[in-house]
């Protein structure tokens, strides 16, 4: 079996778990506040990530360290706004929201890094943002003000997830992914254990479910999956990951329903599909490479 076939392989079990994962974070925060809960299981997956890599941590240069640190930080924002989303959205509604993140890197790269983006991944950008708007306007209201704060935080987390497949990309070309998915997840881990305890009022009680759901996230959601991505995107187009990755809101509607009963509605399914159908037409049509060359720029390499 190929690198290749087995990245991509990998990544569609990453995709998996993360999109299942949806349902246990939500059963979760009704015994631990978010950022809390976003901590202690960031800090696991830290500590795992360090045990395993820890011999690929010597000697390492500038850039990888600032690289590495780049990343997490986009990564702390994406859980910092995901999470909290999760209290006032449906676990379904946020995944496809998270979502967008794939269909908004080829936006991102032309606004940012003016890459030629075609017509195809603009037209996916535009049938997403109509499912983003049945998605979370109900019928009969023209303006915003259905839209509630979960909404909100998982947009935010989905423009912070974007950057995020966008470095990584970047700095997994450039320097070995063992050092950049610790330090991605160390540093995520120390801005979260920060930031909780001013953001919040610190609240977790260590039932079975909480205990269950940190396990799943941090050590198959996190540890392994963003070493599994950092490993995959070595040898798997960045098109190939987003299109990958798009399967995640799929999985976690799976996962809702058969766990929790958890359904959307008619209008709400609707743009529900116009999202993935913008992210399969985006990807499949429109595959735009990621940039590699600019992070020198960025990391003083």
């Amino acid at each position: 079996m190929s690198r290749s076939l087995k990245a991509h392989l990998l990544l569609v079990f990453v995709t998996f778990v993360w999109g299942a994962t949806f349902v246990s974070i939500k059963e979760a925060l009704g015994q631990s506040s978010p950022l809390t809960f976003n901590a202690v299981r960031m800090v696991l997956a830290a500590a795992i990530l360090l045990a395993v890599f820890h011999r690929h941590l010597k000697n390492l240069s500038r850039p990888t360290i600032l690289s590495g640190m780049l990343v997490g930080v986009f990564l702390w924002l994406g859980y910092e706004f995901q999470t909290p989303g999760l209290l006032y959205t449906t676990a379904s509604k946020s995944a496809f929201l998270t979502g967008m993140s794939v269909v908004l890197v080829p936006l991102f790269l032309m606004i940012f890094w003016r890459r030629h983006v075609n017509r195809w991944s603009l037209m996916g950008v535009g049938v997403a943002l109509v499912g983003l708007y049945l998605l979370t306007i109900p019928a009969g209201d023209a303006g915003f003000s259905s839209v509630n704060k979960g909404d909100v935080l998982t947009i935010l987390c989905a423009i912070a997830f974007a950057f995020q497949i966008i470095f990584v990309g970047r700095v997994t070309q450039k320097h070995p992914f063992a050092p950049i998915v610790t330090i991605e997840a160390t540093t995520c881990a120390l801005l979260m254990a920060i930031t909780a305890p001013v953001l919040e009022n610190v609240h977790i009680v260590f039932t079975g479910q909480v205990i269950w759901a940190i396990l799943i996230t941090g050590v198959l959601g996190t540890a392994l999956g963003f070493g599994a991505q950092g490993w995959a995107q070595q040898f798997t187009p960045p098109t190939h990951t987003a299109l990958i990755f798009a399967l995640e809101p799929v999985f976690a509607l799976g996962a809702s329903y058969l766990l929790i009963g958890e359904r959307l509605g008619p209008r709400a399914g609707i743009g529900a599909a116009l999202i993935l159908a913008g992210v399969l037409l985006s990807e499949l049509l429109g595959a735009v490479q990621l940039p590699t060359a600019e992070l020198a720029e960025e990391t003083g390499d």
